[in-house]
């Protein structure tokens, strides 16, 4: 199939990866402008845009889909395109999106036959939104998936096309459980794509009442209060992972939290270090969390046991609630 591909991260690679090796056409690569990044802010291609020139792939980066030269380059790129009426004859066969990152224009929807095929991070209509992997895993979901969903003008509100779905294990992060399902979600679009050739798909309409929401992540979500059953604090530092990290402060300073595991019970305050080895701290509900891996102001990730070697703390220290951070999203 004649294929326009947009998408923007890490998270959609193997999607535009295993269409090359299905023997699709990907006639043109949408993707968003190079950022800056790192501490010297140098500017970045954004993933996709790096894969697609490894592989000779055109690629297009506009400002903003709303841009009038954005459909003039896509007609470029594809000259039939300039005669909407001829779409179905000359034009792409079908649209694929995959975290693009953008609001994406009807008048683009509505270019190619098969219409804009989308590989959501969630078992819709769960977890519509920026944010879905994440949100799964605050939330403790025990299972997670991807969907395909034929685009429409709304928030991931697409009649569904094919799904798959994985098991979330308690320990698996955000990062993990991303790296999981861009693979997955690669394979289902490879199933969906399959299927549209020979006509085999029945599209299904959301439930709206089922449905959720699941925002952009910010910095706001990374305090641990400490008055929290430790299981939820699990949960967030786990959703977290790896960014924006949750945190606390430990004698003053900002301690983000990276691996923890849920502890025995626990009578004391909480906030209240109850134990140096493991690094275990009480909570709401009679609980406790153990710091398996964190990362003080200026320093690399280490173990909780390690951090205490530089940081000696005594059973009875409180570990206060972070009140904000500073450091930008990367």
């Amino acid at each position: 199939m004649k294929i326009v591909f947009m998408g923007t991260p890490e998270f959609a690679v193997p999607c535009l990866a295993r269409l090359l090796e299905d023997g699709h056409t990907v006639s043109l690569v949408v993707t968003q402008a190079d950022k800056p990044k790192g501490r010297g802010h140098r500017l970045t291609p954004p993933p996709v845009k790096a894969f697609a020139l490894e592989h000779g792939l055109p690629v297009f980066q506009p400002q903003s889909m709303k841009a009038p030269e954005t459909l003039e380059r896509l007609r470029e790129a594809a000259p039939e395109l300039i005669v909407i009426q001829k779409i179905r004859e000359l034009a792409p066969d079908v649209l694929v999106v995959v975290a693009f990152g953008q609001i994406i224009p009807q008048e683009i929807l509505d270019i190619a036959p098969y219409g804009c095929i989308n590989v959501h991070a969630s078992l819709l209509p769960r977890y519509r939104g920026a944010a879905p992997i994440q949100w799964a895993v605050l939330n403790g979901e025990t299972e997670a998936g991807v969907t395909t969903m034929q685009m429409d003008a709304g928030l991931d509100t697409g009649d569904m096309l094919l799904s798959a779905s994985c098991p979330v294990p308690e320990d698996m992060t955000a990062g993990q459980l991303h790296d999981r399902l861009s693979l997955l979600g690669a394979q289902v679009l490879s199933e969906t794509l399959n299927a549209l050739k020979v006509n085999a798909l029945t599209p299904k309409k959301q439930n709206d009442g089922e449905s959720c929401y699941a925002p952009m992540l910010d910095k706001s979500l990374s305090p641990l209060d400490w008055s929290r059953p430790a299981a939820q604090l699990h949960n967030q530092v786990r959703g977290l992972n790896p960014w924006p990290s949750a945190c606390c402060r430990c004698q003053g300073r900002l301690l983000k939290v990276h691996a923890s595991r849920v502890g025995e019970s626990s009578d004391a305050e909480p906030g209240i270090v109850i134990k140096l080895n493991p690094f275990t701290v009480s909570c709401g509900g009679h609980t406790s969390l153990e710091l398996l891996e964190v990362q003080g102001e200026g320093a690399r990730r280490m173990s909780g046991a390690d951090f205490l070697r530089g940081h000696p703390l005594a059973v009875g220290s409180r570990l206060e609630e972070a009140a904000d951070q500073t450091e930008d999203r990367p």
